[in-house]
């Protein structure tokens, strides 16, 4: 099969070549891949620490080609939407079938492929948070992929959201369009205190949000893209003046029970236009290059999507 290999004598880290076709276990799938979308973290670290020739990517959805041995997961020719540490970026997938969601039939599949890792982060992490109807959130790193699907799904939930960027004049009217109440560029800027946060930059603004964080309140770790640790000032955990009961907790989204569900209700929401993929690259898998040049550069602000044409 042709897949995308880890190259980093080119431009981008990839390069366009053949790979062995994988082997599903019984309890896996074989799907054919028609797109996948990038993620930060798997382009700016897997690309840098993968040995040569390995085959990367998280998300990616397509069409099972065989279905799982076991007779678990989705039919042969069934439209899916597919999380997995690696292979994605290949035409072929083995993919564990309670990591498949399946998606509409007149669904668009590149659109479709942006869900796994920013959407499911980004519901995980509401969920996280417990009910949310009524209550003030902070999605930080709003911009970037997970951050503005945090925002459309907090403001589905009914939350009240308050969207932090780095760029609030440039940003503000976008992410007002996605559901935001208000657009701040820091946890600093806010005057009221919050019931919850997704937090995903780490560093100095995970510390700054945690301290505008109400009580009984809870931050949510998701991101860590400042590449920083986080320094909290003496204080800061006592319980009183209002600090009572606050919590600071973490996830990892390939740990998580049921996905697949939610896998599936992402996909049937996006198709039927209640959340926006936010695309702001979409190519051929042979312009991948040019999509890992900017996701490092900090151009893109919502998801690159690469199409992975047939032969």
């Amino acid at each position: 099969m042709r897949a995308l290999l880890v190259d980093r004598s080119v431009p981008g880290g990839l390069r366009l070549g053949e790979a062995p076709d994988p082997v599903p276990t019984p309890n896996q799938a074989l799907v054919r891949v028609t797109a996948t979308s990038l993620n930060y973290g798997e382009v700016a670290f897997g690309i840098q620490n993968a040995p040569e020739g390995t085959v990367l990517g998280w998300d990616a959805a397509g069409i099972v080609e065989r279905a799982a041995a076991d007779g678990s997961g989705p039919a042969a020719g069934t439209r899916v939407v597919t999380l997995a540490g690696d292979g994605a970026w290949a035409e072929l997938r083995a993919v564990d079938t309670d990591l498949i969601g399946t998606v509409p039939q007149d669904a668009d599949l590149g659109a479709i492929s942006t869900v796994p890792v920013a959407g499911a982060s980004a519901l995980r992490a509401l969920h996280r948070l417990g009910p949310i109807l009524g209550r003030r959130v902070l999605v930080t790193g709003a911009t970037g992929g997970v951050g503005r699907y945090a925002v459309q799904l907090a403001h589905l939930g009914g939350a009240q959201v308050v969207a932090s960027t780095g760029d609030p004049a440039a940003h503000g009217k976008s992410l007002r369009a996605l559901g935001a109440d208000e657009v701040v560029s820091g946890a600093h800027e806010i005057a009221e205190p919050v019931d919850g946060v997704v937090e995903l930059v780490g560093g100095d603004q995970l510390v700054s949000a945690y301290d505008r964080l109400a009580e009984g309140g809870t931050l949510v770790a998701v991101g860590h893209s400042a590449n920083n640790g986080e320094n909290f000032p003496f204080g800061t955990f006592f319980g009183d003046q209002g600090r009572h009961d606050r919590s600071i907790v973490t996830f990892f989204l390939l740990a998580c029970q049921g996905l697949a569900p939610d896998l599936t209700w992402l996909a049937g929401r996006l198709a039927a236009g209640r959340l926006d993929p936010q695309i702001s690259w979409r190519g051929s898998w042979q312009e991948a290059a040019q999509a890992t040049e900017a996701l490092l550069g900090r151009r893109l602000h919502g998801k690159a999507v690469l199409e992975i044409e047939a032969r």
